[in-house]
Formats: structure tokens, sequence, C-alpha cells
């Protein structure tokens, strides 16, 4: 029943990539029921940016030392308490509080889950597993937030998050059926979990983290307006152009998390070049509407190619603190977040136009590129060999983390 246990965590990953951006569809009315402008009810997004943010990483030291399966199933249940508080909220101000309860456990599910993911299969299957996790993010995208924005415009958008909290039932169901009982986390304390961060080459897998979201950002921020003014696309034919993000989103997950098992350097590095190439043609790509619509396809499958590659990076470098690093990834992408459309507004502000932001992304992610080709270079920082010998210490000491979470399921 193991086999089972990833793809419960898809489902639980699918419920919460679909309530992040839940709001962003459903704007208008939010607003218009609470009575509150639509600029104030967009900061509903921004607070679970940084609940994300920030209550991940403080709820995986929180954790430290406890059962990751109880642990997952607990934040689950913070998941559905918090969308159930959101359907219920009186006003805006208990609308902001829920959705933030609710991002708590975002970060931290994550994390420990991509320890959980790696750990329950073989050393060569490690990113494939959490590309399998993940993927559920990838599909909230293409079917959750499109059928929840639909559910909340037919009707009442209270009752889109009435959904997700009945596909997060649904996927605690799951969980408390097929996962196994894991391992525990490691009980270092909280000097010793911040002291793994210090780590060299787990600062720079972080780092890259950053740069890959806030690459994207930059450019995906402002897309809509981008696509109308250098394609001529209408408003209402971007669904299209996002969906067809979100198809090659999924499958460069699988293909990324595929070739990160076979090598891991390698795949890093060679998504963010990729990545880089994207950005560099999509000035003249995008004046064509068909040529965007592939661009598009490209541009989601070179953005998560790398992502489970990163996610195993992370952990390996962090053998000591798994659990508050794997959590960080994704305050890492989310920071990302924040800083990629600020600077795309300055560009935008300073008059480059739409067609500078791909430019500028594309410096990011050849920065990123940069830093991840000389984490392969021995010498360049302490520790920096573990990261790319055929078997470093940080996989040793990983390969009897997988050994201690492999037990029979419940």
């Amino acid at each position: 029943m193991t086999r089972l246990a990833i793809p419960a965590l898809t489902l639980a990953t699918f419920a919460i990539g679909t309530t992040e951006f839940a709001v962003q569809g459903l704007l208008p009315e939010i607003a218009a029921d609470l009575g509150a402008s639509v600029p104030r009810t967009g900061l509903l997004i921004t607070g679970y940016a940084m609940g994300v943010a920030l209550g991940g990483p403080v709820l995986a030291l929180l954790t430290q030392g406890l059962g990751r399966r109880a642990t997952l199933l607990g934040l689950m249940a913070i998941f559905i308490a918090g969308n159930a508080l959101c359907a219920l909220a009186p006003d805006y101000p208990s609308l902001m509080a829920a959705r933030i309860v609710t991002s708590f456990c975002h970060g931290a599910f994550f994390g420990i889950g991509s320890v959980v993911a790696a750990g329950i299969v073989p050393a060569d299957r490690r990113a494939r597993a959490v590309a399998l996790m993940w993927s559920g993010i990838a599909a909230a995208n293409i079917l959750g937030i499109p059928a929840g924005t639909a559910l909340g415009q037919m009707s009442d958008w209270r009752l889109t998050f009435w959904a997700v909290a009945l596909v997060g039932c649904a996927a605690m169901a799951a969980m408390a059926l097929w996962l196994p009982r894991v391992g525990r986390g490691t009980a270092s304390g909280i000097a010793g979990e911040l002291g793994e961060l210090a780590r060299p080459q787990v600062l720079m897998a972080l780092s890259l983290t950053v740069f890959l979201c806030g690459a994207t950002f930059c450019v995906f921020t402002f897309v809509a307006p981008f696509l109308a003014a250098t394609a001529s696309i209408a408003p209402g034919s971007l669904p299209v152009y996002l969906v067809l993000f979100g198809i090659g989103g999924v499958v460069g997950m699988q293909v990324g998390g595929r070739m990160a098992d076979r090598n891991l350097a390698a795949a890093i590095t060679g998504g963010f070049i990729a990545l880089t190439g994207a950005f560099l043609v999509m000035p003249w790509a995008f004046r064509s509407p068909v040529i965007a619509a592939a661009t598009m396809v490209v541009w989601g499958f070179v953005f998560y190619f790398p992502a489970s590659g990163l996610q195993v990076r992370v952990v390996d470098a962090a053998r000591g603190a798994p659990n508050l690093a794997s959590t960080l990834v994704q305050s890492g992408f989310n920071l990302g977040n924040a800083i990629g459309p600020s600077i795309g507004a300055a560009a935008l502000s300073a008059g480059l136009g739409y067609a500078a932001l791909p430019l500028i992304a594309a410096a990011m992610t050849a920065a990123a590129a940069g830093i991840a080709l000389c984490s392969t270079v021995p010498g360049n920082a302490a520790g920096i060999a573990a990261l790319v010998s055929r078997q470093p210490a940080a996989t040793v000491d990983a390969d009897a983390e997988r050994r201690s979470l492999r037990t029979r399921p419940t």
C-alpha cells in the first residue's frame, strides 16, 4: 500500500495549490461581498504568501522530533480548518486571518512531504517521487484554479473554499490509509537545525529557488498585458495560454525528476540554462499568437524542470535538518514570487517596456546557472565537493534516513 502514499500526497498538494490562488479569480466577487476594494482584497494573496514564507519554517522547527506521518496529518487538519474558516469569514479581517492560518501548513507540508516521498522509494527514484508529489500543484493550475473560479463565479465564492476543504478531507483520509509510519524529524534542537542552514551548499541551493521563481514571476505577473501588447491576444483568450503553461509544467516536472535521478547537478544547471534560452526568445516569440502558445508550453516545461531536483539537493545538503531545509525551499519560492513582480514593476515604471522583462529574467536565470555550475567545481566553497561526488557524504546520511523511513504501512 506504500505505492499509494505518494498519490495521496499529490492529492493534498493539488488542494493546497488550488487554495493558494483561488482568490485570484474571485477578487471582484469577494470584494463586493465583504465591502472591500479590489486592491485591498488582492492583499489576501500577499498575506498567504507571507504566511507560507514565515509560518512554514516555524512549524518545521516546532514539529522537530515528531513523527512525520502524524505531522503531515496534523498539517492537513490545519488546512481543512483554515479553508472552512475562509468560507465562514464574515468580514475582510476574518478572511485575511483565515488565509494566514491556511498558509501556515503550505510550506511545512511541502517540505516534510518531500522528505517522506523521497524516503519511501529507492535512492535512484527520489527526484521522481518528489516530482510526482509536486505535480499536484501544477495540476491545480490546469484544473483546480479554473474550476474553483468557475464555481465561485457561478454561485458563491464561499463554495470554492468549501470544495477545497472537501478535497483536503479526501486527501487526509487517503494519507491516513496509505501513508506509512515514517521516521521522525531530527532532535538536534533549534540551534542545531539552524546551524545546518549555514552550510554553503545549503545556502546556494536555497538561493537557486529564489532565482527560479523571481525570474519567472518577473514576467508571468505581467503576461496578460504583455501578450495583449505584443501579440494582440484578447483577455478572454488568456486562460488558454495559462492552461498551456500548466500542461508544460506537469510534463516538465516529471521529466525533470527523471533527469535529476540520473544526474542531479546536470538537471539543475541544464534547467536554468534552458529557462534562460526561453526568456531570450520570448520578446520575439510573443509577437505571434501561435508561437506565443508554443512558448507558453515550453516556458512551463523549463520552469518546473529543475524544481524537484532543487528540493532533493537541499535535503541532501542539510542532512541534519531535512524538515526545516526542505520547508525553506517553499519559503525561497515565495520570496521569489514577491521579488520578481517588484523587479518587473520597477522596470515598467522606468519605461523599459514589456519586452525588457524576459531579458531581465534571463539575466537572473543566467546568474543562477552560473551558481549551479560553480557548485560543481571542487574548492569553490567549503564542502562543495560533497555536492558533486557520485556518493556524497550527504547522500550516505540520506541513505540511512531512507532506511529509517521504510517501515510497514499502517
